[in-house]
């Protein structure tokens, strides 16, 4: 059966002919464009951020909210994410077309936690794809 092709191989090359800018970033764009019209899961994309939230004993019976700084990636603010500025290639982003933005957050922590517990959740930012983050609770003496 030449010229069959299963289901996960068409998935994927589905719009491997229909796009050609020559834009040296653009690989990963269309690969996370592709996956979103078809429905993949981000989560396997973008990955899982991993933190862990130092509290202290009074904190963690009280309950508390603690302020962040994720940094996860995102489209480069130099090129706009086409890796490239003119001719050159950019130099903030090293001609890959994303880099590292930093996203405040408040966690809300509530009373009575304990030791280990984890904390998951999707953090979106204007200029990252959606990322899923996971803090575990670290309580010092």
């Amino acid at each position: 059966m030449r010229g069959t092709l299963r289901a996960s191989e068409a998935t994927h090359d589905c719009f491997k002919d229909e796009i050609a800018i020559d834009f040296p970033s653009i690989g990963g764009l269309v690969a996370r464009v592709r996956d979103a019209f078809l429905g993949d899961d981000a989560r396997e994309a973008s990955g899982t951020v991993t933190h862990e939230l130092r509290l202290s004993n009074g904190e963690a019976r009280r309950g508390t909210i603690v302020p962040m700084e994720l940094r996860i990636r995102g489209t480069c603010l130099g090129c706009g994410g086409r890796g490239e500025v003119w001719t050159e290639p950019c130099a903030a982003c090293c001609g890959s077309g994303d880099s590292l933005v930093h996203h405040p957050i408040r966690v809300s922590v509530p009373a009575g936690v304990s030791n280990g517990t984890r904390f998951r959740f999707k953090v979106s930012s204007p200029h990252a794809a959606p990322v899923r983050v996971e803090l575990r609770v670290a309580i010092c003496a």
